[in-house]
C-alpha cells in the first residue's frame, strides 16, 4: 500500500510544486491513512513537512505556501514496517556527507536485517524505524557520483517491494523494483503553470506540448494523474529508474531485469476502481469478477447487494449474470476511512461499527446475496452479517470476488502473520460458521484470471497460492518491528 506522488513543474511554474503534489496525493488517500507529508526542492535545497493524520489535516493552506520550489514528492502511509509514530511518517529525509535525499516508498523490504548490518560502525543513529529510513541512509551515504549512480549501486542489494519517488536538489526520480509488485505511472503536464494544470485535462487541446515545456508527474495510480490534469504516458517498468528534470525529456535507466509480478490484490481491492492497471479499467475488471463469481457460486435469493464501497462493481456483475435485482442495503458513512488498512484490530473493529448502517426497509424479510471483495481476518464480515440479521434479513449468502487468502504478504500488505488470516487456519465451512452466513462462496484463481484476461505469470498471487516471486526469509513474519526490537544502531 501507501501512496506516492512526484512532480516536476514545467519552466515558469517553479513556486507551487508542493501544492500540486498535495493535490495529487488526495487521489491516493485510500492507499494510506496514518500520516502524510511532502518534500520540495527549489533547485538548491530540500524542505520537508510531514505529520500524523489524513492528508487534508496535514497538508493544508497554512503549511504549503512556505514550501516553495518546482520539484516535489508526497506520501501517505499505511504501515508495514515500523509503528505509527511521527518519526516514521514519510517522505524520509537524510542530509548525508555526499547528497541530500528525500524518499517516498510504497512497498515492503524483505531483507531489512541484511541492510541494517550494512549501516553499522559509523556516526549518528537512525531517526526512524522503517525500512524506508534504512534505504534512505544507504543511498545518502553511498560513495557514488550522483543520486542515480547511488541507486544503481544500492538497489541490487535490496530485496522485496519498492515503488519509490526520490527527490534531490535537481531531480525527481521514480523507481520500481524488478518484480513491479507495486504500481507506479508516469504522466505529462503540458501546462505553462500549475494554476492551469488544476483546470484539468484538455485545456491545451490535443497537443500535449514538447518535452522542453512539459512538466512530469509520477503517481501510484492513474487517478493521481487525473486530479492534476496530467496525461498518462506509461507505467514505470519493473527494474527501471525514470529521471525527471524541468525542461527535459524523461531519462530511463535500467538497473535490473524485469520479472513482472504486480500484486493482483491491487486490482481486486487496493486501487481505486477508476484507475487503470495493465491497460485495464479496474471497475470493469471487478465487475467481470462478479460475473465469474455468479457462474461459480449461484444463490437463490431476492436481492444482490454490495458491501460498500469496494464490493459494488462485483455485485453489479453478479446481479447482471444472475438476473437477481441489485439493491443497496448498507449505507456507508463517507467520513470514515477504509477499515482494512487501519493499523490495529481494535481500530478496525470500531471502524466497522462507525462505517455501515443497514437499510431496514430493503433487507427486512429478504434473502440476500452480499458481495464483497475479500475476507482477510473475518471480523469485518462477521459484523456485517450480524448487522443485516438484526435489520431483519431472512437469509444472508456471502460471495467474495477473490480467492481465500491462505498466505501472508511480505511485499506491502500488513498481513505478515499467517495466524491473522482466517483462511489459513479454518476451512471454508468453518469460516461460514464464524461469520454467521447461510452460505459462503469465493471466486477461484481461474475466475480472477478470466476477469483480467491476462496470464497468471504477470501477477503475484502469493497470498492466494503461496508462490512468492521473491523468496521470503524464514523469519520475515517477525519483521514489522525489527528496527524497534533491535539494539540501537550507529550509522555513518
Amino acid at each position: 500500500m501507501c501512496g506516492v506522488f512526484g512532480v516536476v513543474l514545467p519552466p515558469g511554474g517553479e513556486q507551487s510544486a508542493a501544492a500540486l503534489a498535495s493535490l495529487g496525493l488526495f487521489a491516493l488517500q485510500h492507499r494510506g491513512q496514518e500520516s502524510a507529508g511532502v518534500a520540495v526542492s527549489d533547485g538548491e535545497q530540500l524542505m520537508l513537512y510531514k505529520d500524523l493524520g489524513m492528508i487534508a489535516s496535514v497538508l493544508d493552506e497554512r503549511r504549503l505556501p512556505s514550501l516553495r520550489g518546482g520539484l516535489a514528492i508526497a506520501h501517505c502511509r499505511y504501515s508495514t514496517t515500523g509503528s505509527t509514530i511521527w518519526e516514521n511518517a514519510q517522505p524520509t529525509f537524510r542530509l548525508g556527507p555526499r547528497r541530500a535525499l528525500a524518499i517516498g516508498h510504497n512497498g515492503n523490504l524483505i531483507n531489512t536485517r541484511d541492510l541494517l548490518a550494512q549501516l553499522s560502525g559509523g556516526r549518528g543513529r537512525l531517526p526512524a524505524s522503517t525500512d524506508t529510513e534504512l534505504l534512505t541512509a544507504l543511498l545518502a551515504d553511498e560513495p557514488a557520483a550522483d543520486t542515480v549512480d547511488a541507486l544503481v549501486r544500492v538497489l541490487p542489494r535490496v530485496r522485496g517491494a519498492y515503488s519509490l519517488v526520490v527527490l534531490d536538489e535537481k531531480r525527481v526520480i521514480g523507481v520500481r523494483d524488478p518484480f513491479g509488485f507495486r504500481p507506479l505511472v508516469l504522466g505529462r503536464l503540458a501546462a505553462p503553470d500549475s494554476a492551469a494544470a488544476l483546470a484539468g485535462p484538455g485545456l491545451w487541446g490535443d497537443d500535449p506540448g514538447d518535452d522542453a515545456t512539459s512538466g512530469w508527474v509520477l503517481a501510484s495510480e492513474t487517478t493521481g494523474l487525473d486530479i492534476v490534469g496530467a496525461e498518462f504516458v506509461r507505467d514505470v517498468e519493473p527494474g527501471e529508474i525514470v529521471i525527471l528534470e524541468a525542461g527535459r525529456a524523461p531519462v530511463s535507466v535500467r538497473f535490473a531485469e524485469a520479472k513482472p509480478a504486480l500484486c493482483v490484490f491491487e486490482l481486486i481491492y487496493f486501487a481505486r476502481p477508476d484507475s487503470y492497471m495493465e491497460g485495464r479499467n479496474l471497475y470493469e475488471v471487478r465487475r467481470r469478477m462478479g460475473e465469474e463469481l455468479a457462474g461459480e457460486h449461484p444463490a437463490e435469493t431476492d436481492l444482490v447487494m454490495p458491501v460498500p464501497d469496494t464490493g459494488a462493481p462485483a455485485a453489479a456483475g453478479y446481479a447482471e449474470i444472475s438476473g437477481i435485482p441489485f439493491r443497496e442495503g448498507l449505507i456507508r458513512n463517507r467520513y470514515t476511512g477504509r477499515t482494512f488498512i487501519q493499523p490495529s484490530q481494535t481500530m478496525r473493529h470500531r471502524g466497522v461499527t462507525m462505517k455501515l448502517n443497514p437499510l431496514r426497509e430493503v433487507v427486512r424479510g429478504k434473502r440476500l446475496t452480499v458481495v464483497d471483495d475479500s475476507i482477510v481476518r473475518g471480523t469485518t464480515t462477521k459484523q456485517i452479517v450480524a448487522l443485516l440479521r438484526r435489520a431483519g434479513a431472512e437469509e444472508v449468502h456471502v460471495r467474495i470476488s477473490a480467492p481465500p487468502i491462505y498466505h501472508p504478504c511480505f511485499y506491502g500488505i500488513d498481513t505478515q502473520v499467517e495466524t491473522e488470516l482466517i483462511a489459513a487456519t479454518h476451512s471454508i465451512e468453518e469460516i461460514r460458521g464464524f461469520i454467521g452466513a447461510d452460505t459462503l462462496g469465493y471466486l477461484s484463481i481461474r475466475g480472477v484470471l478470466a476477469a483480467l484476461d491476462l496470464p497468471y505469470d504477470r501477477f503475484c498471487f502469493a497470498c492466494f497460492d503461496g508462490n512468492y516471486p521473491d523468496p521470503v526469509p524464514y523469519d520475515a513474519a517477525s519483521r514489522k518491528f525489527v528496527l524497534e526490537e533491535a539494539e540501537p544502531l550507529s550509522i555513518r
